[in-house]
């Protein structure tokens, strides 16, 4: 254990250990061995962190938005500045490709920094006016609080600036848990910022579960905010009603990828391959439940298996577009869905575990499947795509909106006003035209029925953070 790296929790600007020493281990997923340790944080520890928060509040609101903006904008550089020890700390911790994450985790990263720190400063509302005679009415858009935040793993660095970005700049004061497998980029990202914003703004503490239900139930924070399980979503939800806490859930997908017979097949295959299996599938928004018209089902099929034998896995720094599952956990649940399939469904290409050493999974491609099959309905989250076949618009209409995720969805096709109608008839908080996977800091991100509620990214992202406030004044003095 002396030479396992050693994780702090960071509280009022300080690292320290969790008050009664308790530890996890952090594993790597490439090797599935342990390479450090992380604090197991209990009430006392979320009892400091929210006292933190709690009195940099006042001070942190109080400052004007353009205040905000400077230190979010320090925030970015500081993180474009450290990207390679951000990288490494990042892969080493979820065994991601060192190349694709610097390319494509860093910069949205450090553009959506940047965005947030522009939204500080347009803190709409309507415009003064006189609803009553003799009254003015003003709207004040302001901070909710301490927001209590719970990222995920598979997206650590990135999620938690989904996080703390649009809090922070929104006036709001932070206590952000990292998953309990994946908290070291989060705690570079402590160290960072920790030397940039004022004691108490910005808070981290490692933990589990049970660190993070504590967190949602402690009396301080008026938000909760989570990315995670559906079953997480609603234990937060539920935990939050206790005291009335405002909620933000960003929950499970399992989006439709609709491809209509006039695609060109061979681009569509090669787009809809990487968002499937990019980051190994581990992506709430990943392309892996196809739905093909069947005219060209086998076809299609037939390209996608070719594309998952070129499909490559392995250790970070080889060229590989992913790395492993994240924990053995996900390793079982994977293997699990395989497993289990029933008669008719065919295995086309992968199905497996890759090598002895670590969590890798083999690029997997499944036909042969029913809408109400156990692997249509419920997210797999790993490098395993599954096709469907449907006659018409109607019916691909029908097995897209028959799940019970609504987070995002795709419709492939050359037809204009086919798109057009796919894209109000599918019950997805997203759905991309002949693309799959692409967002920007400008545009919102979330989803309906058990995918959640509340947004992402995007002015409709930073509202969250907010509360409206009605001020009337009488005009006879």
């Amino acid at each position: 254990m002396s030479e396992l790296r050693h994780f702090r929790n960071h509280i009022n600007g300080e690292f320290r250990d969790a008050a009664d020493g308790r530890t996890t281990e952090v594993i790597n997923p490439a090797t599935g061995m342990p390479y450090a340790t992380a604090p197991l944080s209990a009430a006392a520890d979320v009892d400091a962190a929210m006292a933190a928060a709690e009195a940099a509040f006042p001070a942190w609101r109080d400052l004007v938005p353009g205040e905000h903006q400077k230190y979010l904008l320090k925030i970015a550089d500081a993180i474009e500045a450290r990207a390679e020890e951000l990288v490494a700390v990042e892969s080493e911790n979820t065994g991601k490709p060192l190349g694709l994450t610097r390319s494509e985790e860093i910069p949205p990263m450090v553009d959506q920094i940047r965005f947030f720190a522009g939204a500080a400063r347009m803190l709409e509302g309507r415009s003064a006016g006189e609803y009553m005679e003799g009254m003015t009415s003003i709207i004040r858009r302001e901070p909710v609080g301490v927001c209590a935040q719970v990222a995920p793993w598979n997206y650590p660095m990135m999620m938690a600036v989904w996080k703390f970005a649009p809090a922070i700049a929104a006036g709001n004061t932070v206590v952000l848990k990292p998953s309990d497998t994946t908290p070291a980029s989060t705690v570079l990202l402590a160290e960072i910022i920790g030397e940039i914003l004022p004691k108490g703004v910005f808070n981290v503490i490692c933990g589990d579960r049970e660190t993070g239900r504590m967190m949602v139930e402690h009396p301080t924070p008026a938000m909760a905010s989570i990315t995670g399980s559906v079953r997480a979503g609603m234990q937060v939800a539920e935990s939050a009603a206790k005291n009335v806490k405002r909620v933000h859930l960003e929950l499970g997908g399992k989006a439709p990828v609709v491809v209509f017979e006039d695609v060109d097949i061979a681009k569509a295959v090669a787009d809809i391959s990487v968002a499937g299996f990019f980051n190994a599938g581990q992506d709430c928004t990943a392309a892996t439940r196809v739905l093909v018209q069947q005219s060209i089902h086998d076809e299609f099929v037939a390209a996608l298996v070719k594309a998952a034998a070129e499909t490559k896995t392995g250790q970070p720094d080889d060229d590989v577009l992913y790395g492993p599952l994240n924990n053995p956990n996900q390793l079982k649940q994977v293997s699990g869905f395989i497993e289990r399939l029933p008669a008719h469904a065919k295995v086309e290409a992968g199905g497996h575990r890759v090598g002895d050493k670590g969590y890798f999974y083999a690029p997997t491609v499944i036909s042969g499947l029913k809408q109400d099959d156990e692997i249509i309905q419920n997210e797999v989250f790993g490098p395993v795509i599954t096709v469907q076949s449907f006659t018409d618009e109607q019916q691909a209409t029908e097995y897209a909106n028959g799940v019970e995720y609504a987070l995002a969805s795709s419709v492939w096709t050359k037809d204009h006003a086919r798109a057009m109608r796919l894209s109000k008839a599918l019950d997805f908080g997203c759905v991309w035209i002949n693309t799959h996977i692409p967002l920007v800091a400008e545009m919102p991100h979330g989803g309906f029925r058990k995918s959640g509620y509340g947004k992402d990214l995007s002015a409709y992202g930073f509202d969250d953070y907010t509360r409206i406030k009605h001020v009337m004044t009488s005009l006879d003095g």
